[in-house]
């Protein structure tokens, strides 16, 4: 069989069989370039004339580049069918595919210097974590000997590739920096001053290069030359960046002042990232409740987008986001299980709102996950930015999942966001996030009428034999396809065995001798709403209150603004809020709004709490159908 190679850190190369058969022309080479950093997995059309003519595409545009392809495939034995079959590209036989939405450049793992860089890399970082420090130098010295100069250095980028050869010089610089780490382990830290030097040169802002060259310096008797690294490294973060030095150089630097002995080498210095290295991984998922029904959509839609946005730029940011009692938090961590082996570096989970609904300190949460992986409180820096600092660094060559529930907004988020693009996040948030580092939104869908029988079937249990279909299909209506206010009503007739289907559908309908719990929460959805309502601001929570009370479901902005007497302006703006909040839906129309039925009750239940302030009881309304009283149609 035919063999094809490319090399790419440096020149661009096609080897043929190992004889050189470079593609000349600049836009074949960029076709290829993305192609092959995109190996064995599709590149959209979209991305490709993205890449070449950069929102000016040609009226030829579709034919010219399959001009290209036909080009590449021909010159470089690329050949293949039309649509390529999945053993086929299993084989991982050299060819490029044409696939429906774009192209698809199959190779053998090891046709690819970039592939090959980064085994060596991720193995060197492993036997450097292992204590293996030699091992490691020589896997490294190997590992960025493949580099012959910058990435695709003959090769004139559009916006597309510029952000992969941005992606390739970091993970050189990482490997760069084990290396020194593994030099200096060794004790060889007058071989390591030449290549320090020089890096932080090329690099004056970067700490940790001008940290090891402080260090090396000390240890080779140069203490006042270490002073000056400081020195003009504090001068040049505050005149190109406006910062202050790390905690990390400002604690060397007083090191180097006091010739504190714990700088000085030891041959038990990889003690400490052994034993790092050896902690298991943090595990952090919640056990999943049960078995999803009817969210299989959903799973897909986020599965695809987690692996189709890890390849470029920062990791995959996924939010979920939907109505309170939607399934938000069952449906992530169910996620999260199915993705977890992708993620062997860990998988990390927080709540960022008490149960009461007052937000938790991000600095707290940084705080725990940077403890999962092993390190002891002295490491741990004392504010939220330092600690996310920290975090990112831990998480740079590694692939770990972060998995987030009630995230009160962007700015929360983005201090907990891991920094590899192989590692992933999941947010689900009672508010929209529009944060820019979000790469996919997923919104839960109310559940249909079968799916919410057979919920509500099985989370029963499977031994009610007198149950009748009709009166099934009447009480799971009442639920408004919201899986957590069927588990609350399963969970209910569990803890009375007695009660038949029909008794307690007569109880949500009319109330007649309804316990408490049911008069005042039926669907058990109150505690969510109260924590998406504390998050609004005090305008839209009293909106939320008084436009519950109005007669039927639908809102406008003109009706709004009468009842609330404010501008039409403040109406859509307090409206729009509600919307991020989810608790009103868009119904027709840029102006039009609707309330779910559930939270529209407990938002006139809300509203005539606040008319007893000083009774300290929950009032009871007056009406006495519970769930029909305020909208007998479905939203």
């Amino acid at each position: 069989m035919r063999s094809v190679r490319i090399n790419l850190l440096g020149p661009i190369e096609v080897l043929r069989d190992g004889v050189l058969a470079t593609p000349s022309a600049l836009k074949l080479r960029q076709v290829l370039s993305l192609l092959a950093l995109n190996a064995n997995d599709m590149v959209h059309t979209g991305q490709l004339i993205e890449e070449l003519w950069e929102g000016n595409p040609p009226p030829s545009v579709t034919t010219t580049l399959q001009t290209y392809v036909y080009q590449l495939r021909k010159r470089l034995w690329l050949d293949a069918s039309h649509r390529a079959g999945a053993a086929h590209r299993e084989a991982r036989c050299p060819a490029l595919h044409t696939l429906p939405s774009g192209y698809l450049l199959a190779l053998d793992s090891d046709a690819l210097d970039i592939g090959q860089f980064e085994r060596l890399a991720t193995r060197g970082r492993n036997e450097l974590e292992a204590g293996s420090a030699e091992s490691a130098l020589t896997t490294l010295n190997q590992a960025i000997g493949l580099w012959r100069g910058p990435a695709l250095v003959d090769v004139n980028p559009g916006m597309v590739l510029h952000a992969k050869v941005v992606h390739l010089e970091e993970m050189r610089v990482r490997a760069l920096e084990h290396r020194v780490d593994a030099t200096l382990v060794l004790g060889r830290h007058h071989a390591a001053l030449d290549e320090l030097t020089l890096l932080s040169a090329q690099m004056p802002t970067h700490e940790g290069f001008q940290a090891k060259l402080m260090l090396a310096l000390y240890r080779s008797g140069r203490r006042s030359e270490a002073l000056k690294v400081y020195d003009r490294t504090r001068r040049t973060l505050a005149t190109e960046l406006g910062l202050d030095p790390s905690q990390e150089l400002q604690r060397l630097h007083h090191g180097v002042l006091t010739a504190d002995g714990s700088l000085d080498w030891r041959e038990t210095e990889a003690v400490e990232v052994r034993r790092q290295a050896t902690a298991e991984p943090p595990r952090q998922l919640p056990p999943e409740a049960g078995p999803l029904v009817g969210r299989e959509d959903e799973l897909r839609a986020i599965t695809t987008a987690m692996g189709a946005t890890r390849r470029f730029g920062g990791p995959a940011v996924v939010a979920i986001e939907g109505l309170p009692g939607s399934g938000k938090s069952a449906l992530c961590v169910r996620a999260g299980h199915l993705l977890r082996e992708q993620y062997p570096d860990g998988q990390f989970h927080a709540r960022l709102l008490t149960p009461g609904g007052e937000p938790i300190d991000p600095g707290e949460v940084l705080g725990g996950f940077l403890h999962a992986t092993g390190m002891v409180a002295e490491q741990i820096p004392d504010s939220a930015e330092d600690r996310a600092k920290l975090f990112r660094t831990w998480t740079a060559e590694r692939r770990v999942l972060v998995v987030l529930d009630d995230v009160p907004g962007d700015t929360v988020l983005e201090q907990l966001i891991p920094s590899s693009r192989d590692c992933a996040v999941l947010a689900v948030s009672r508010r929209r996030l529009v944060s820019g580092a979000v790469t996919a939104t997923v919104r839960p869908r109310p559940l249909t009428t079968a799916e919410s029988v057979q919920l509500l079937t099985n989370a029963m249990g499977g031994d009610r034999t007198d149950v009748d279909p009709c009166d099934l299909r009447r009480l799971v209506n009442l639920h408004d396809g919201l899986p957590a206010a069927l588990q609350s009503t399963a969970t209910r007739m569990k803890r009375r065995p007695r009660w038949s289907v029909a008794r307690m559908l007569e109880w949500l309908e009319t109330g007649s001798d309804a316990p408490a719990e049911i008069r005042d929460d039926p669907l058990g959805l109150r505690a969510g709403v109260l924590r998406s309502d504390g998050l609004g601001s005090a305008a839209a929570r009293s909106a939320f209150r008084r436009l519950s009370t109005l007669d039927g479901p639908e809102v406008g902005t003109w009706t709004a603004a009468a009842e609330l007497t404010v501008s039409h302006e403040d109406a859509e703006a307090v409206l729009d809020e509600l919307v991020d909040l989810s608790l009103l839906v868009t119904a027709t129309g840029e102006t039009e709004f609707r309330f779910p039925r559930a939270v529209r009750r407990i938002g006139r239940q809300l509203h005539a709490e606040d008319q007893l302030p000083q009774q300290g009881v929950l009032p009871r309304l007056a009406a006495p159908r519970l769930l029909t009283e305020v909208d007998a149609s479905a939203w």
